[in-house]
């Protein structure tokens, strides 16, 4: 029987058309099972068939506690600045502030019928002179184009300022030097023969150059103020006004 089994077997598997899946079932039985491979399904399939596939429902759990806050973050840039704001109310009264100067003299009669106001209080004193012939060495520069001289304190003939009036007076001066030798020129003004501002012009490459200064000086009645070289040459101008000379009364005492 073992016998005819065993030459049976290879001609069952030689007469097949189809391929056979064998089994061994103990040592005896034997199962001969039809076997067709399912041809290999392209990746759309695959998906089709995963999709059709019913998601797995989830049950929702409880809240959890809320997390540990942030960093802070970076600032951020600046904002449009708003509209203004309404007006405040108004302040305390500040301090009262300083005394200001004493302001000129009334209008009052003296007993001669005078206006001392107009004498003193009042008194409008200026002059702007400019020089029309040249000047060198150490002389009064003598500015002989009057075109200002309030109250007639200065006199052009000898280029002298005469104070009538006590009181501070501002004086400036500027002088044109004539050069093209390689000199220097220096111009002073002096009151009284006493020195109170000094300027210098240097002929560097140039033929002209100018020296300037500026004062503010007190004066009593009768003190003289002229501008006087200290060497060197004044360029005159005509009626062109290069050399000028000026002052006039700030405040009377």
């Amino acid at each position: 029987m073992v016998l005819a089994l065993i030459i049976a077997i290879p001609l069952l598997v030689q007469t097949s058309k189809t391929d056979a899946h064998y089994e061994m079932m103990g040592t005896c039985r034997m199962i001969c099972d039809p076997y067709s491979p399912k041809p290999s399904a392209t990746a759309l399939e695959v998906m089709q068939d995963l999709s059709a596939i019913p998601s797995p429902s989830f049950v929702t759990g409880n809240k959890g506690e809320p997390g540990r806050p942030g960093k802070p973050g970076p600032r951020g840039p600046p904002g449009v600045p708003g509209p203004p704001g309404p007006r405040g109310p108004p302040g305390d009264r500040g301090d009262t502030g300083k005394n200001g100067y004493p302001g000129l003299g009334g209008t009052a009669r003296s007993e001669t019928g005078e206006d001392p106001g107009s004498i003193i209080g009042g008194a409008k004193i200026a002059f702007y002179v400019g020089l029309k012939n040249p000047h060198e060495g150490y002389e009064v520069l003598r500015f002989d184009d009057v075109v200002t001289n309030l109250g007639n304190h200065y006199d052009p003939t000898t280029g002298k300022f005469t104070c009538q009036v006590s009181g501070i007076y501002y004086f400036t001066y500027h002088v044109l030097m004539r050069g093209g030798d390689g000199t220097s020129m220096w111009a002073d003004l002096c009151k009284n023969g006493q020195v109170r501002a000094s300027a210098i012009a240097q002929d560097a490459d140039q033929n002209y150059d100018y020296a300037s200064n500026s004062v503010v000086l007190h004066l009593d009645s009768g003190d003289e103020i002229y501008v006087k070289l200290d060497g060197g040459k004044a360029h005159g101008g005509n009626n062109n006004k290069y050399s000028t000379f000026s002052g006039f009364l700030l405040y009377p005492d």
